[in-house]
């Protein structure tokens, strides 16, 4: 008998039995509808993942630190012992750890190493304040601008390197500075103010080496002045979608300014040139084999180095684990489904042993009718994945502008993100896992005796 006969017999059969077709599929229908969303859902997140990492970090640079406290492996069920040396930085939940910081001879190293390109400090500055002429104070934090950064602009252009005097300014401080819009902002004026910080080695000399009586020359030496700087904004950067938690309110000018306003604060302090971490530009970098050879070379010397895969495995993580447990709910619905799909094959085998007694009598070999039952699993198992598969996408296509609009993802992102080849792939599979659980009926329908089948009433 031919395949194509016996695929449309099987067809027939199922339309005989209508609802407990649709049962059954609509079983196996749930699975599919998780599956699918669960996929959609990796897609999308995957895609933000992305798109996160290409506008805000350069896959040639490596993050380079001192010290495993940096990357959130600092131990905290136990007391650190205090270093001069260390600076400080508060982290996980609040607790207070100790960062080992680099020094501009740990920059010297860096930049020697074979294959290191180039190499910047990694500085932020949190600033006293920023304001303009009859407006207010706010704080903020300045952040030297990374030109692999692809932020928005609303208004104005963003010139790459970024020019000395030039800020970058976020959205949300156009109308508090006054400014009509992100257009007229352009051009103007901001000024930028950090705190001198004491110059803790000149007060204790003056100390140490006594008879100073000039209480004026001690309280000259521990003044704590306000330094203000002025910039132009360059740019008006909207609101981003894309940026790394916590720096949608940063400012952002060139390297050697925010320097600058580093130094002026931590001069004569212990943080003076030293930094937590530095970014350091790898020589064809893209090439995965240079970029691990030099993160090596760097982890020989005792620095501790975080790529950008590092980096993007590190995002997914989270987000990897609740995949993996909506996955697991939908297989245990898939295969709860399964147990639907032999007791409906079992049941058609009681219902029609007549019928397969007379096929068989008929000549029908024992191959043609186990594959006949095995197509009619086949067919309950398309039916539910093309019921869970549509229903998703529907109600995915349906959601997804609202949800966009709730999690504030911004134009371009999509939670859900439905391919093709993935849902033709999870209908397919679908279709094996039936296939298999109508084996043993197929096997039971096959091995009927045709003189005892007839007989049965």
């Amino acid at each position: 008998m031919r395949v194509t006969d016996i695929l449309r017999r099987s067809g027939r059969n199922l339309k005989q039995a209508k609802g407990r077709t649709i049962l059954t599929a609509l079983a196996i229908a749930v699975g599919a509808f998780a599956l699918t969303l669960t996929l959609a859902a990796s897609n999308g997140a995957q895609h933000y993942v992305n798109k996160v990492i290409a506008d805000n970090f350069d896959p040639a640079e490596l993050i380079v630190t001192h010290d495993q406290n940096f990357i959130g492996r600092a131990d905290t069920s136990k007391p650190q012992e205090y270093d001069t040396s260390f600076g400080t930085s508060t982290s996980n939940a609040g607790a207070v750890t100790q960062v080992k910081r680099l020094t501009d001879e740990d920059i010297a190293k860096i930049k020697a190493t074979p294959g290191v390109e180039s190499v910047r400090e990694g500085v932020t500055v949190n600033v006293l304040y920023v304001t303009r002429p009859g407006q207010k104070k706010y704080v903020g934090t300045v952040d030297a601008f990374n030109p692999a950064q692809n932020p928005e602009v609303l208004a104005g252009q963003i010139t790459k390197p970024l020019n000395s005097g030039t800020i970058l300014m976020p959205e949300g401080y156009i109308s508090a500075l006054g400014f009509s819009s992100a257009q007229d902002a352009i051009g103007k004026h901001v000024t930028i103010a950090v705190r001198k910080s004491v110059d803790q080695t000149a007060l204790i000399t003056a100390l140490q080496q006594g008879g100073t009586t000039d209480l004026s020359q001690l309280r000259q030496l521990s003044d704590t002045t306000i330094v203000e700087q002025d910039f132009i904004i360059g740019a008006v950067l909207k609101k981003p979608t894309t940026s790394q938690p916590g720096t949608e309110l940063y400012m952002y000018v060139n390297a050697d300014d925010a320097a600058k306003l580093n130094d002026i604060s931590t001069k004569g302090t212990n943080d003076y040139h030293k930094y937590i971490f530095v970014y350091a530009r790898v020589k064809d970098g893209s090439n995965e084999t240079k970029l691990v050879a030099v993160q090596d070379a760097l982890k020989a010397q005792g620095y501790i180095t975080q790529s950008v895969k590092d980096t993007e495995k590190f995002l997914t993580q989270i987000i990897t684990v609740l995949q993996g447990i909506v996955v697991a709910f939908g297989t245990i619905a898939v295969i709860a489904s399964l147990f639907g799909i032999i007791n409906t094959m079992y049941i058609s085998i009681l219902q029609r042993t007549r019928e397969i007694g007379l096929m068989k009598a008929l000549g029908m070999r024992k191959k043609d009718v186990g594959r006949l039952f095995r197509f009619e699993a086949a067919w309950i198992g398309f039916l539910g994945g093309l019921i869970g598969c549509l229903a998703a996408f529907l109600t995915g296509t349906a959601l997804n502008p609202w949800i966009t609009t709730k999690l504030s993802l911004g134009a371009g992102n999509s939670l859900l993100i439905f391919k093709l080849p993935q849902i033709i792939g999870l209908m397919i599979i679908l279709i094996i896992v039936a296939i298999l659980a109508g084996l043993f009926p197929a096997r039971k329908a096959a091995k009927l005796d045709p003189i005892e089948a007839l007989r049965t009433e």
